[in-house]
């Protein structure tokens, strides 16, 4: 395996200047740079950055822990935050943890091991214990709660998941419906439980009377969500004539549930959910979605962990909000019209 030194002989320059270029610890001149960059290749030289970490304890790399790479909601947090490491030259080690705490736990320890300089996290639905995250944080690693935000004072990024709960409630009721069943993810989540006060709210502002029997307490398996909503389906006697979901899984699961009770959206039951689904294509009438900013979510709680890590972020923790959008689609379409 070629050495830097060997690296530094084949360019015709010092050690130093070699890792300059590696590293931009200092600026090199153009004509150095692309001799050190032209032996570099030609020696297929592929620097230790593990063995520089020990020396320098900066590795140049985040750690990113997300419940389910199958939810296309993640794979584009991914690609924002990877965006903006990129931009401050880090990298990024994305890792899924199955919606399982244990299973977390283990990965916020081989990100550790890994030495990571902070860590992205997306809690699992079976969350990991409070006081494990604290003690990664005492040892000076930063972690940032991203989209399913950690009930401790950490950086936080996320949309406002309570408004934006409210508004695909509400374009349900100012379409007309009344009776509007609510199947939620595992209120064991904090945004779970935000967007559930989403939909109390709506009703309540639209002078609405909140139904117990029209809350669906779920899971994010769809397969789980469809039998559930199978089964309430037919056992439900409340007038029923939509449906809002919290989350994309659970929304696909209802779709299914829908199909298989030969019901249809919206002819029969007027449908919104939380996040686009994988195959929304598939279904006609296509789905009115309330849709969070994936990509910006990675970026800005990649851009707010960089801004911790290099000590310029305030002292406080910064929790940050975007806006989701409704897109308003066949499925919630007016029950006048039907």
């Amino acid at each position: 395996m070629p050495s830097i030194k060997k690296v530094a002989e084949v360019a015709g320059v010092s050690v130093g200047t070699v890792s300059h270029v590696i590293t931009g610890a200092a600026p090199v001149g153009a004509g150095l740079r692309a001799r050190v960059e032209t032996a570099i290749r030609l020696l297929n030289y592929h620097p230790n950055h593990i063995a520089r970490s020990l020396k320098t304890s900066r590795t140049r790399t985040l750690g990113m822990i997300v419940p389910d790479l199958t939810i296309p909601f993640f794979p584009q947090v991914i690609r924002g935050a990877e965006a903006a490491a990129r931009q401050c030259e880090y990298s990024l080690i994305a890792v899924n943890s199955n919606d399982d705490a244990q299973r977390q736990m283990e990965l916020l320890s081989l990100l550790r091991s890994q030495r990571v300089e902070g860590i992205l996290l997306v809690n699992a639905a079976d969350p990991t214990p409070l006081g494990e995250i604290s003690r990664i944080i005492d040892a000076g690693i930063p972690i940032i709660g991203l989209d399913r935000t950690l009930d401790i004072s950490v950086d936080s990024v996320s949309v406002d998941d309570q408004q934006a709960a409210e508004l695909g409630v509400k374009h349900l009721v100012d379409a007309g419906y009344r009776h509007i069943a609510a199947v939620t993810g595992p209120q064991t989540l904090c945004n779970e439980r935000k967007r559930l006060r989403g939909y109390f709210c709506a009703l309540k502002r639209a002078g609405l009377r909140v139904d117990p029997a029209l809350i669906w307490a779920g899971n994010l398996r769809p397969a789980d969500v469809m039998e559930l909503c199978r089964e309430r389906l037919r056992q439900s006697r409340a007038r029923l004539d939509a449906i809002f979901c919290t989350n994309g899984p659970s929304g696909l699961g209802v779709l299914r549930a829908l199909r298989e009770r030969g019901l249809r959206t919206p002819e029969d039951i007027g449908f919104v959910t939380f996040d686009e689904l994988t195959v929304a294509d598939v279904f006609t009438p296509s789905i009115t979605t309330v849709v969070q900013p994936a990509y910006d979510i990675g970026f800005r709680a990649a851009e707010t962990l960089l801004e911790r890590i290099n000590g310029i972020a305030p002292k406080s923790a910064n929790s940050i909000r975007l806006p989701a959008r409704l897109e308003v689609r066949a499925s919630s379409q007016p029950p006048c019209r039907r």
